[in-house]
């Protein structure tokens, strides 16, 4: 069983992000599959010798996975706008060689990191419903002349659960569109992907699909806690969505947690891999 503290809700932040509490650092790292980001990096070629840039690093967990995928020679530099996460990540998995983690804002130029063979954005242009097509052409100046852009997010984000009370679905509807609106977030951008590089005129564009959330039978610790801090933030932002459902957020809480510890239940989230050369400079 994974636990935590109370959520600190009076920590402020200098940049909106829907998820942003003094506990995110941790919830991202026990999220992330290290066999999972292993197998998406391998279907972006990431490999070894290469010099790759995690954008938007989080805990630094990934970015620790594909140091790991790019030795002997390779190099990776993680950059977080959060110092919270960057201090986490630094103190989790930095001082080995060929590993930098830096404090950067992706809407702000990067040119003082110098070029990359690969750059991976994975579960950071969701955060971005308005601002992703800019921070994609910010970033790929940052390319190498071949270098390759990964792009990896969800779609359908939060919304695919079978058996589900139509009631506890139209709360989670009710939440997705107040994120959307009013912080920002983007549940379908997966499907937007392709569309970004196609319009800056990526060379060698190439998509594929594979499951994210697969969640059936007996429940994860790592899935559960991740559900549930969602459903907890998400209160923290939208709780009067809450007061049609019968006992409010304690009694949608109570509902959700049982149908999402009944092995019967299915959920799942399409993940979409998109890569794309950097565009010819001569075009």
């Amino acid at each position: 069983m994974i636990t935590i503290g109370s959520v600190n809700t009076a920590v402020k932040y200098d940049h909106p992000y829907l998820m942003e509490n003094d506990q995110e650092a941790f919830r991202l790292d026990v999220k992330t599959d290290p066999d999972a980001v292993r197998k998406q990096a391998q279907i972006c070629g990431i490999g070894a010798g290469a010099r790759v840039l995690d954008a938007g690093c989080g805990s630094g967990k990934t970015t620790a996975v594909l140091h790991d995928m790019i030795q002997p020679s390779g190099t990776i530099v993680g950059v977080d706008f959060a110092q919270d996460r960057i201090s986490f990540a630094q103190s989790s998995y930095g001082g080995k060689p060929g590993i930098e983690f830096r404090l950067m804002d992706l809407r702000e130029p990067l040119n003082e990191l110098g070029q990359f063979d690969f750059i991976w954005m994975r579960f950071v242009l969701e955060h971005y419903r308005e601002g992703a097509q800019e921070i994609v052409t910010m970033v790929a100046e940052s390319l190498a002349p071949a270098g390759t852009l990964c792009l990896l997010d969800l779609d359908y984000n939060c919304l695919s659960h079978y058996p589900i009370k139509p009631e506890m679905e139209k709360v989670l509807q009710m939440l997705v569109h107040k994120m959307m609106h009013s912080y920002n977030f983007d549940p379908y951008v997966g499907r937007k992907l392709y569309a970004y590089l196609y319009d800056r005129a990526f060379r060698a564009i190439k998509v594929d699909m594979i499951p994210h959330h697969l969640i059936y039978g007996d429940l994860k610790d790592s899935d559960d806690f991740n559900w549930i801090k969602k459903i907890e933030m998400a209160s923290l932002k939208a709780r009067e969505d809450f007061e049609a459902y019968p006992g409010g957020y304690e009694g949608f809480l109570e509902n959700f947690t049982a149908f999402f510890h009944d092995p019967r239940r299915f959920t799942y989230t399409p993940l979409m891999i998109c890569t794309g050369k950097k565009p010819d400079p001569r075009r």
